[in-house]
């Protein structure tokens, strides 16, 4: 597998070093294993359908767009009144 080189600031690499050091790592093995830990857009939306239509299969439960934007927006509130405390 050749190496890619990716320009970040200083700062952010310095970070990711002491957090690889940490685990016992280096920094290229640090950041190959968090590649392989993240999911693309592409793979969140397949498990979130996937998620959906488990929940579904368990209890019935499928809310139309609007009712998952009124809990969304919910959400958000309540996150943001959290934040402010």
């Amino acid at each position: 597998m050749s190496d890619a080189n990716v320009r970040i600031p200083e700062e952010a690499r310095d970070r990711l070093a002491a957090i690889a050091a940490a685990e016992g790592m280096s920094l290229r093995a640090y950041l190959a294993r968090l590649a392989e830990t993240l999911l693309t857009p592409e793979e969140r939306a397949v498990r979130a359908e996937q998620a959906r239509a488990a929940l579904k299969e368990w209890n019935g439960y499928a809310p139309t767009p609007a009712e998952e934007q009124d809990l969304d927006s919910e959400l958000d509130r309540r996150l943001s009144r959290a934040g402010a405390r």
